[in-house]
């Protein structure tokens, strides 16, 4: 770094936050990300308390030509939030969420959490969809589209977007919407944080029940293939109003849960219907009744209640992870079996993988209304390798990507760019977005970030 002390003393009373140096004591606890196998020393930590201390950092990083690094929940599997030697900008102190519930809107800071938005938003009955684990920051999964529960009714978490406020790479702030910046509020809607640093999320909220019915119920693996076939019939007639998949894992060996139950390899479905829980529950009895179950965890529960119940599976900073994903063409008998016989040779009984299961509003939007391409997908599939050693990182890592390779016959090749493994494949980006979105993504990178300034993040060059 080319700064010397006194500059970094300069950045220092700059700011209203704080500037970590590897010295101070909370250092290292600042710089843990989610994923365990991220082990990253920025050189500096810029903890940001407003737009100010952003465009302060922004400033410092261009002027000593720093490698950035843009930390929001730092909650993204590839580590993207922080760097070796840069700057760390941290905004993770920004969390505050103002809702108003007359105009049914909620203005996020860049560093909240969907447990920050949730929480919020439900105590006006108002919701927007967010993911599937309350840690996770608001902006790594919208910049990327954010898919949760409420997808079937309300699209994704980029579809509810009315607008941001982005700090640019030459430190200016910009307002983009459907009439400000109009270009840019289209990328940052699936092309992730290429643009610039998202300081504020505008969205639209909808009513949310007080309750809402979650179907939660796991059933042998050895009944994978009926099982999964039978919620694939399910869902092809089901209303929009509810968001499924099915997903295999292990259940952990917890005095919490019956003996027969624990350490079995299972296929659970996961089904919640965003309307009344007594019409969700009869709605949802059909996925409940495919033969005697493992458990069965599915009740009537609030949604903010609902958004955190995977959050102790995913702790901070202990496991560690590779992800994978593609989006499926179809899931006939064959592609079930496909899956069946990959999930079967798993290494690491901590590994989850999933079906999603697409449709509704999420479908209707057309491709190029925003980044994220087309929508046509009906199902994804996700590769989520977790184990707990550094010994193993070869063998899970290796069976994630065979896994994702052999499904690409099932697939257009098209992928999630939040689960896109560790960022070492080329043309992540042009893979999610398809070649059109893709060239149009380039203008636009090349317009607010000709240097790519922004590049720790599912990179588009500007050349």
């Amino acid at each position: 770094m080319n700064a010397d002390a006194q500059e970094i003393t300069e950045l220092t009373a700059s700011l209203r936050g704080t500037l970590l140096q590897p010295s101070d004591d909370a250092y290292d606890a600042v710089r843990v990300v989610w994923n365990g196998m991220i082990d990253r020393r920025p050189r500096l930590i810029a903890r940001c308390h407003g737009v100010a201390d952003v465009v302060a950092a922004v400033n410092f990083a261009r002027r000593h030509k720093l490698l950035v690094a843009v930390r929001g929940g730092g909650h993204n599997v590839a580590g993207y939030a922080t760097c070796d030697g840069g700057l760390m900008i941290d905004l993770s102190l920004m969390r505050a969420v103002r809702v108003d519930p007359a105009a049914r809107t909620a203005q996020v800071e860049g560093g909240a959490t969907w447990r920050d938005v949730d929480w919020e938003t439900t105590a006006f009955g108002l919701a927007t969809p967010g993911g599937l684990i309350s840690a996770t920051g608001v902006a790594g999964l919208t910049l990327s589209g954010g898919i949760g529960w409420l997808r079937g009714s309300h699209g994704l978490c980029i579809d509810n977007l009315l607008s941001v406020d982005v700090v640019t790479a030459d430190g200016r702030l910009l307002r983009a919407s459907e009439t400000e910046n109009s270009d840019l509020f289209w990328a940052v809607r699936g092309g992730g944080g290429n643009f610039g640093i998202v300081t504020s999320f505008e969205f639209r909220l909808h009513p949310i029940q007080p309750a809402l019915m979650a179907c939660l119920i796991a059933y042998p693996e050895s009944r994978a293939c009926d099982v999964i076939a039978a919620w694939r019939d399910f869902m092809a007639t089901a209303p929009e109003q509810i968001g499924s998949l099915v997903e295999f894992s292990t259940l952990p060996d917890d005095p919490s849960l019956p003996q027969e139950a624990r350490g079995k390899r299972v296929i659970s479905v996961g089904a919640v219907y965003d309307g009344p829980a007594d019409q969700g529950e009869a709605l949802l009895r059909p996925m409940r009744e495919l033969g005697t179950p493992v458990i069965d965890f599915s009740d009537k529960m609030p949604y903010r209640v609902l958004q955190s119940i995977y959050d102790e599976l995913f702790p901070k900073g202990r496991d560690r992870s590779y992800f994978k994903s593609l989006y499926l063409t179809g899931l006939d008998d064959t592609v079930i079996r496909d899956v069946v016989t990959q999930l079967d040779a798993r290494p690491s009984e901590m590994t989850f993988a999933s079906i999603w299961h697409f449709g509704g509003t999420v479908a209707r939007v057309a491709s190029e209304a925003t980044a994220f391409g087309d929508r046509s997908m009906p199902y994804m599939l996700s590769i989520d390798a977790v184990w707990s050693k550094a010994e193993d990182d070869a063998a899970n890592i290796g069976w994630a990507r065979s896994f994702w390779s052999d499904m690409q016959r099932h697939s257009d090749g098209r992928l999630y760019l939040n689960f896109a493994g560790h960022g070492e494949d080329p043309g992540l980006v042009r893979a999610a977005a398809g070649a059109e979105a893709y060239a149009r993504l380039v203008a636009i990178k090349r317009k607010y970030d000709p240097t790519n300034f922004f590049r720790v993040n599912q990179n588009i060059p500007p050349e």
